[in-house]
């Protein structure tokens, strides 16, 4: 009897550090969910997981998966607590051991447009396919996978046509490069046009060390790739190498403009020139272009439109452009390095959608006199040494080195609703 009493008060002893490790979860998770919803960040920008609560039974293994830190259990369920973060790579989706989780576009309140494409990835335009995260394909693994069998499609489909390419692919992103590589070995003639300047399409865009590959995947002429989880850094060497030593043909900081439909192909037209292609594959992300300043002197090299490595700028004159999370956290980090002179200016009175952490982390760097803030300001000028901000009603120059400008993206649907694309509108579906 006297055992009988020791094993329940053992049991006892384990459920009650249990639920105290629970409650303590919920909590943390709770106040990381309210302060996302204080600061209008509840709603996730494209692919993201649901759960259904009758299957959900809480072990928090999605929660682990997440590199993001987007997911929380509360009230032993699953809940999206940082939505803002999730990129829809679907670790979570791998990780649940009940399959109590799916990958769905939109919400009740905000729908998501995505492209109308068949099972052969070609849109209701004949002769114009869309792989990767554009149609809605987020996960790099399914992206590169994606990119593969469009490629496939449109080996089958080729007939005579006098154009200068087979195929031109926009985009060099997984999909991208995985539809070029098929390209090659199906010995298309093709070229592959990137508005950025360098390849990985969202990944290049990822923080530093970030984790970008959750699953293996399979490359034309390179075979089996047996990444598991691997930094941004390490996969992007990995793309690069593939390039040299396939000859990969990519053109960097190429932009398209338009495309438009002849007799027998279309022609692709970019800020540096015009092509005429069979077929076009679509392969860019759902980032968009940068969407720029339109003011003098924006197109000098020392304006760029991310922050990737802050310690870059040690000790120079730095003017961050935006008012979202992007830019303040970006200017924030800037104001973190030694003898770095940081302006942050936004167009606007007052930062809207915000996290309150990078509120008060800009009020401490800007009371500490790291950083200036320009609420109400306007960049009027970049020039080579200096930049020209209207400012209180009053036009001034300043000191410069680097200006990155973080407003955000302008999306291609408008251009590819203008080629007769259709789109559906999810609202919280697969």
């Amino acid at each position: 009897m006297n055992y009988l009493y020791l094993y329940v008060a053992v049991i006892a002893g384990i459920l009650a550090l249990y639920l105290r490790r629970q409650r303590r979860i919920t909590t943390a998770h709770l106040a990381q969910l309210q302060e996302s919803i204080e600061s209008g960040l509840a709603e996730p920008p494209s692919l993201h997981p649901v759960v259904d609560l009758a299957r959900c039974m809480g072990s928090g293994a999605c929660v682990k998966s997440c590199p993001e830190h987007a997911l929380g259990v509360v009230k032993g369920k699953m809940v999206l607590i940082n939505a803002a973060h999730c990129i829809g790579h679907g670790a979570c989706l791998a990780a649940c051991p009940v399959q109590a989780i799916k990958l769905v576009f939109g919400t009740e309140k905000r729908g998501i447009d995505i492209p109308n494409i068949g099972s052969n990835f070609e849109t209701n335009v004949p002769g114009i396919y869309i792989a990767g995260e554009l149609g809605g394909m987020g996960l790099i693994r399914k992206a590169a996978e994606q990119g593969r069998q469009a490629m496939d499609s449109i080996r089958k489909k080729k007939t005579g046509s006098s154009a200068d390419f087979d195929v031109l692919i926009v985009g060099c992103g997984p999909a991208g490069i995985s539809a070029g590589l098929s390209a090659i070995e199906h010995k298309l003639r093709y070229k592959i046009v990137e508005q950025e300047d360098s390849l990985g399409g969202s990944v290049y865009h990822y923080p530093r060390q970030k984790i970008a590959m959750t699953a293996p995947v399979d490359l034309a002429i390179i075979g089996k790739v047996k990444f598991a989880e691997v930094q941004k850094e390490k996969l992007l060497e990995f793309w690069l190498d593939v390039l040299k030593k396939t000859g990969l043909n990519v053109t960097f900081r190429e932009r398209m403009e338009a495309i438009e439909k002849l007799a027998d192909s279309f022609v692709v037209t970019t800020n540096k020139g015009s092509y005429t292609t069979r077929t076009v594959l679509l392969s860019m992300g759902r980032r968009g272009t940068p969407r720029k300043l339109d003011v003098p002197g924006e197109e000098s090299p020392k304006v760029m439109y991310r922050l990737v490595d802050p310690a870059q700028f040690q000790g120079q004159a730095v003017l961050v452009v935006g008012g979202g999370d992007s830019a303040l956290e970006a200017a924030i980090a800037l104001s973190e390095q030694a003898d770095t002179d940081v302006i942050l200016s936004y167009r606007s009175a007052a930062f809207s959608r915000v996290k309150q952490k990078n509120r008060m982390l800009l009020e401490q760097q800007q009371k500490a006199g790291r950083m200036r803030v320009m609420l109400n300001s306007k960049v009027q000028l970049i020039e080579d040494d200096q930049v020209e901000i209207e400012f209180e009603g009053n036009t001034q120059k300043y000191r410069n080195d680097a200006v990155i400008v973080c407003a955000g993206g302008l999306l291609p649907t408008p251009l590819l609703q203008k080629i007769g694309i259709r789109f559906d509108t999810k609202f919280g579906s697969e």
